[in-house]
């Protein structure tokens, strides 16, 4: 496995890849944590670096998430949302065929290793609030708004 660091707006990020894929984006990373980049966490650091400074919308960077069928499912339907828009637990479960699975749902989103790429801070409570986020509330709010406002120009 390759890493590679990158300091986004609201702290250092650890991109993991193999030589064929991005497999994790990992939040809170040691600034001084060993790196050893290849060209997937080099694609990966150039898209976020793109992202964070409102010029990329969407990623093409090649994925290999691990996970139950499920949770693939979940992450599939998370990368067809719209950036700078939200949708609900509510609305994947039905969209994935289980309207009764919202807290699967929720816990297939929080279990997503790709975050920011595979869009899981798009997703919100249905009643409009913002629920938990990996990575904390505050970053979810971060990309909301930046998103919000890179949209809006």
């Amino acid at each position: 496995m390759s890493n590679q660091l990158i300091n986004s707006p609201f702290g250092w990020l650890n991109i993991v890849a193999d030589d064929s894929a991005v497999t994790a984006i990992e939040f809170d990373a040691a600034p001084d944590m060993v790196q050893q980049p290849n060209a997937m966490t080099a694609l990966c650091f150039e898209q976020l670096s793109d992202y964070f400074a409102g010029k990329r919308l969407a990623f093409d960077v090649p994925l290999n998430m691990k996970g139950t069928a499920f949770q693939r499912t979940v992450w599939q339907v998370l990368n067809t949302l719209d950036y700078g828009q939200t949708c609900s637990y509510g609305d994947i479960a039905n969209q994935i065929g289980n309207p009764k699975a919202v807290r699967a749902v929720g816990a297939a989103n929080g279990k997503n290793p790709i975050p920011i790429i595979v869009p899981c801070h798009r997703v919100i409570g249905s009643s409009g609030k913002l629920t938990g986020y990996a990575g904390g509330l505050d970053i979810k709010i971060w990309l909301l708004e930046h998103e919000k406002a890179v949209a809006a120009k």
